[in-house]
């Protein structure tokens, strides 16, 4: 299990509250945004990355205040969050690393892929607190790993040798040919699977989907001993992502990594309605959140 470095340590602090636990607000989604902002495909295909920047810009104006960390990608929110005196000296920056999407091997594995150029010393050169990186596990099919853990490999001593705080995600999917009701039978299994995975690369922090129950996200704390978890939205409604989190800080997690269950029918083209849904639905999610998180870390300083 690997521990973390001082450096890494002073960066994991600023990515959490006062509280010590995670609450990061992602926003680092570049596809699934422009399907939010946009239902008709040319529609989607003519938001440019400069509308991405400027909607980016205000969920980090609005929400990743109130949180203390934003997560964004170097494509069309950086340079501009910092330059332009949008991100507050306070706010912890998580830059990622991955691109849009994924390549398909013949097989039918998903293939993780990188924004060309940016490895620690460009997060570093950006302004960033620490990187985080996303790849696609299957954990009971090893050969469909191989690209996807060689792409971890290489970032996690890229960043080690920067001494640069790097989150690691990963996300899980079905194979070709296989039915809702096996997939769904086999994702607790394949969550476990991947958090092993990830800790045998050198993980030091995980980013990771609801493992599917209370007592999976106890096995999760098990596996990961010292290594702080957070769970992420993935874009399911608000009532059921805070379900999720009460059962995940429940059983250990260590905070937060929301994005679309706070942020996503609150969008626009129009800035205005942005703003004004960031501010009177967005926020809201985000303090019935933060209590969730409060409650649990309050009453493990207790116990």
């Amino acid at each position: 299990m690997s521990a973390m470095t001082t450096a890494e340590r002073r960066g994991y602090q600023q990515i959490c509250g006062a509280d010590g636990a995670m609450m990061v607000i992602a926003c680092d989604q570049r596809g699934g945004m422009r399907k939010l902002l946009a239902a008709d495909p040319q529609a989607q295909a003519a938001i440019g990355n400069d509308v991405l920047g400027r909607t980016k810009a205000d969920i980090t104006r609005f929400l990743a205040l109130q949180a203390g960390c934003v997560l964004v990608d170097p494509v069309c929110a950086l340079p501009g969050l910092v330059d332009e005196g949008m991100l507050d000296r306070g706010t912890g920056l998580l830059i990622g690393l991955d691109d849009s999407g994924w390549d398909t091997s013949p097989e039918g594995y998903r293939l993780s892929k990188l924004v060309s150029g940016i490895g620690a010393r460009r997060v570093r050169a950006l302004g960033g607190t620490g990187g985080k990186i996303m790849i696609y596990l299957r954990s009971d099919t090893p050969e469909a790993n191989t690209a996807n853990l060689r792409i971890l490999d290489s970032v996690i001593a890229d960043f080690a040798a920067e001494d640069l705080l790097l989150v690691v995600e990963f996300l899980t999917y079905a194979l070709p040919g296989e039915t809702p009701e096996d997939y769904a039978s086999r994702f607790p299994d394949l969550i476990l699977g991947g958090v092993r995975l990830c800790l045998d690369a050198g993980a030091k922090v995980l980013k990771i989907p609801y493992p599917g129950s209370p007592e999976i996200c106890l096995e999760v704390t098990r596996l990961c001993r010292d290594v702080p978890w957070a769970v992420l939205s993935a874009g399911v409604d608000h009532a059921t992502f805070l379900t999720q989190v009460e059962a995940a800080m429940a059983n250990g997690a260590s905070g937060v990594i929301a994005g679309r269950a706070l942020w996503k029918d609150c969008i626009s083209l129009d800035r205005s309605v942005t703003e004004k849904r960031l501010v009177t639905v967005a926020v809201p999610r985000l303090r019935e959140i933060q209590a969730i998180i409060a409650r649990h870390r309050t009453a493990a300083r207790v116990a």
